[in-house]
C-alpha cells in the first residue's frame, strides 16, 4: 500500500522528534569540514568540553596501522604471507567481514575477498576447495577465520568460485551472505556460470556450505550489502552501480516462509517480491536521487515499486525502470542492522553529481514509519591528503559504544572512523601500508569493519594488498 502524504508527514515529526533521544547513534551530524557541528553538545563524563574520539593518530613503526595511543592491533591474516588449512596462500582483496562467536570462545570471521573474473588474473584467487566451488572459472569466495582463545588463527575456504564479492552481511540467524557486485552472464569475462548474486556461507558448519547456490529470489544485480529485518523477514540490498545509478532494494519473502540455517537456498527464483524504494518529500514531491538532500536530519518517505525482471536476462534492473520511478544513488554501499532498521551508506567520494556535489552519507531506514532519515553528511574533502580529512564512507557498522564506525574508500590518507552521538567525526585508524606519492599513489581502502561478539576487538581489512587486522584498547563511549 503506498505511503500516504498525511501518513509521511505524521511519521516525519515523530522521527525528527526521536532522532537525539532514541537509538544507538541517535542524531548524527557532519564531518569536519562539511556543515558546523554544536560543540557545546560534546562534553565528557564531568560535563566538560572535549573532542572526539580516543585522540590523535601514533605513527606506526611497523608501517601498518596508525592507532590512538593505549591501542594495538594483531595482524590475523596477509595474502601472500598466511595460509590456509590447504598450505594454499591467503586470498587477496579483503573486503566485507562480519564475526561470529563459536564454541569455548572461538571467534569466527567470514571475510569477503573482491576478485573480478577469471582465476588467471589474480596471483592468490580464493582456492577451488572440493565441494565448495561455484564455477571454477571465477577467482573471488569467502574464507572463514578461526580465531582461538589461544590466539591461534585457522583459516578455510567458505565458497569459491564467486566474483567480486562485495560488502554483504550477517543474518540473525548467524550465517553470512555474500554479495557479487557484478552483472557478468556466462560467456563473458571468462565466466561459465551467471553472476550478479547472493550467496550463504554458514560459518559453523563446513558441510552446509557444499554445492553453493545462489539465492536467486533476491535479483542479480551488482550486489554491494544485505541485511535481514529479524522481525519481518524482509531482506534489504544495496546496488553499487552506474549508469544509471544504483537503487536500495527490498526483497518480501513469500507467505508462510521461515527464515534460517539454509532455508534461503530452497527459494524458487521467483519467490517473494523485489522491489526498489521510491522516496518522496514532505511535500509529497518525487526525489529521483539521495544526492537531493543536503541536510542532516532531511527525512524522506520511500514507497516501493516491484522489480519486472529479477534476473535481469536481458536489462540490469536498474535500467528496466523508467524516470521517475524509482530513487536512485551513486554507490550505495554498506549497511548495517540495529536500532530497528538499517543504516545505509551512499559514497560519492568527491565525484560530481547532478544538483550536489559532496562526499558521502549515512541513512537510516525505519521500517515502521517507512521513513529514510539522513543522518551524517560528509562536506567535499578539499585535502584529502591531510590527516584527520575523511571522505568517501564505505563498510560500515555500529559501534557496541555508541555511534558508528565507518571504512573509508576515498582520496588520500585511508581512514576508519567514528560518528559519534553527540554530533561528530573523529579518525580511528591510519592506513600507513599504502600511503604512496601524488606521482605514485597507491591508497588502498578499508573494509570489513566489524567488532567481536563480545565488543572487545575491532576487525578491520586493508584490502589491497588483503590484510586482516584485530584491534585492541581501551574502548570507551568516544563522547
Amino acid at each position: 500500500m503506498p505511503l500516504s502524504r498525511r501518513d509521511f508527514t505524521a511519521r516525519t515529526v515523530l522521527a525528527g522528534a526521536g532522532m537525539a533521544l532514541t537509538g544507538t547513534v541517535g542524531a548524527l551530524a557532519t564531518a569536519p569540514g562539511a556543515l558546523a557541528a554544536d560543540d557545546a553538545a560534546l562534553r565528557d563524563e564531568q560535563g566538560r568540553p572535549c573532542e572526539p574520539g580516543y585522540g590523535p593518530l601514533v605513527p606506526d613503526p611497523a608501517g601498518i596501522l596508525a592507532l590512538p595511543a593505549g591501542f594495538t592491533y594483531r595482524v590475523l591474516t596477509h595474502s601472500g604471507v598466511t595460509t590456509l588449512e590447504s598450505g594454499e596462500s591467503t586470498p587477496s582483496h579483503h573486503d566485507g567481514t562480519a564475526a561470529f562467536e563459536g564454541h569455548r570462545g572461538v571467534t569466527l570471521l567470514v571475510n569477503n575477498h573482491e576478485l573480478k573474473g577469471k582465476r588467471a588474473n589474480w596471483a592468490h584467487p580464493v582456492p577451488l576447495a572440493e565441494g565448495l566451488v561455484y564455477d571454477p572459472a571465477a577467482a573471488g569466495g569467502c574464507t572463514v577465520v578461526e580465531v582461538r582463545r589461544g590466539g591461534e588463527v585457522a583459516e578455510w575456504v567458505g565458497v569459491a568460485g564467486t566474483s567480486t564479492n562485495c560488502a554483504g552481511g550477517a543474518t540473525p540467524w548467524g550465517t553470512w551472505l555474500t554479495c557479487e557486485e557484478t552483472e557478468d552472464l556466462a560467456g563473458k569475462n571468462g565466466m561459465t556460470k551467471d553472476h550478479g548474486y547472493v550467496f550463504e556461507v554458514d560459518p559453523h558448519d563446513r558441510r552446509a556450505n557444499r554445492d553453493p547456490q545462489p539465492v536467486k529470489a533476491f535479483g542479480r544485480y551488482a550486489h554491494e550489502a544485505v541485511v535481514i529485518d529479524p522481525r519481518q523477514g524482509h531482506a534489504y540490498l544495496t546496488e553499487d552501480a552506474s549508469g544509471p545509478n544504483g537503487l536500495l532494494y527490498r526483497w518480501t519473502p513469500p507467505s508462510g516462509f521461515r527464515h534460517g540455517r539454509g532455508r534461503l537456498r530452497t527459494l524458487a527464483a521467483d519467490a517473494g517480491v523485489l522491489a526498489a524504494a521510491k522516496c518522496f518529500d514532505s511535500a509529497g514531491r518525487f526525489v529521483d536521487d539521495l544526492s537531493r538532500a543536503t541536510k542532516t536530519g532531511t527525512v524522506y518517505g520511500v514507497d516501493w515499486a516491484a522489480v519486472p525482471d529479477r534476473d535481469a536476462r536481458t536489462v540490469s534492473v536498474r535500467k528496466q525502470f523508467a524516470d521517475g520511478a524509482v530513487t536512485r544513488a551513486r554507490k550505495l554501499e554498506g549497511m548495517w542492522w540495529a536500532d530497528g532498521g538499517a543504516y545505509f551508506v551512499s559514497s560519492y567520494a568527491r565525484e560530481e553529481s547532478p544538483g550536489a556535489a559532496h562526499d558521502g552519507q549515512v541513512w537510516f531506514y525505519d521500517p515502521k514509519r517507512r521513513t529514510i532519515t539522513l543522518k551524517v553528511l560528509l562536506g567535499v574533502n578539499a585535502d584529502p591528503d591531510r590527516d584527520g580529512a575523511l571522505d568517501g564512507p564505505d563498510n560500515i557498522t555500529v559501534s557496541p559504544y555508541g555511534g558508528l564506525v565507518i571504512a573509508e574508500d576515498g582520496s588520500g590518507l585511508q581512514h576508519l572512523f567514528g560518528a559519534t552521538e553527540s554530533g561528530r567525526t573523529y579518525p580511528l585508524a591510519r592506513n600507513e601500508l599504502n600511503i604512496g606519492t601524488e606521482q605514485e599513489p597507491e591508497y588502498s581502502e578499508f573494509t570489513g569493519v566489524c567488532f567481536s561478539p563480545d565488543g572487545r576487538t575491532l576487525f578491520a581489512n586493508i584490502q589491497e594488498p588483503g590484510i586482516m587486522l584485530a584491534i585492541t584498547g581501551p574502548w570507551r563511549r568516544a563522547h
